[in-house]
């Protein structure tokens, strides 16, 4: 996993990344360590943490396609080629975008013309090579959401044909744990990893999915201020009737 000696402080909970490396345009890597844990929290928060980090993080990705014209020929490898496109936008909502080309040539992501809050991440993915001097001219249909989406494969009546949407900036998680002894005291250090589509960076990935669960477990805490507001309420409103003399 990691060649290099981890450090442990036996006082005060930290965490730490302990590699990072860009495997390629679309695959970063990155792990990181929580420490010291007593036994048995590791795996509860790696647990939580993979799911967080493989279903909560919203990406944006291409989810449809249209066009009156695309050869049979091209189509199924087309729309393969366009779900495997790396997007990324900080906005919320759908856009259009498109490819406009002329064959033969190569077609890749660096052909197609985007809104400006939507950036590609690789530039150099492939999408088509046609072979004959064609006009090729694809609408596209643009999201960000999160987890996917899974579209039936038959085309509709006007040209659209729609794409399975991958969301997901995360590809892996995986989490491990290795226990130690501290004087009488077994504790446990978690180790994360996480590998992303370039996206996010793994450290990104990271602060998202911590983010979404701190917004979630806020609730339990709102719900007990508001509990405890209404007790102290209710006590100073009947306070005057049980001091009467």
């Amino acid at each position: 996993m990691v060649g290099e000696k981890v450090t442990v402080s036996t006082r005060t909970l930290q965490w730490k990344c302990v590699e990072s490396r860009v495997d390629s345009k679309r695959l970063y890597y990155g792990c990181f360590i929580l420490s010291p844990l007593m036994k048995g929290q590791a795996d509860t928060i790696g647990i939580v943490m993979r799911r967080a980090l493989l279903g909560e993080i919203e990406g944006t990705c291409i989810t449809s396609a249209k066009s009156d014209k695309i050869p049979h020929e091209y189509s199924t490898k087309i729309l393969m080629n366009l779900k495997e496109i790396v997007l990324r936008s900080d906005m919320y909502g759908t856009w259009n975008a498109s490819i406009c080309v002329k064959g033969p040539g190569y077609v890749t992501t660096q052909d197609i013309i985007l809104p400006p809050s939507v950036e590609i991440i690789d530039n150099t993915q492939h999408i088509a090579n046609l072979t004959e001097p064609i006009n090729l001219c694809i609408g596209l249909q643009i999201e960000r959401n999160h987890g996917y989406r899974i579209k039936t494969p038959n085309n509709f009546q006007d040209g659209s044909y729609p794409i399975d949407a991958v969301f997901m900036p995360v590809r892996n998680a995986y989490h491990s744990i290795h226990s130690y002894v501290n004087g009488n005291e077994k504790q446990e250090i978690l180790f994360l990893e996480i590998w992303t589509n370039g996206s996010l960076t793994p450290k990104e990935a990271l602060y998202e999915a911590s983010r979404n669960l701190i917004d979630f477990y806020s609730l339990f805490t709102c719900g007990r201020r508001k509990l405890e507001f209404r007790k102290q309420s209710t006590q100073s409103y009947f306070t005057p009737f049980f001091h009467l003399s």
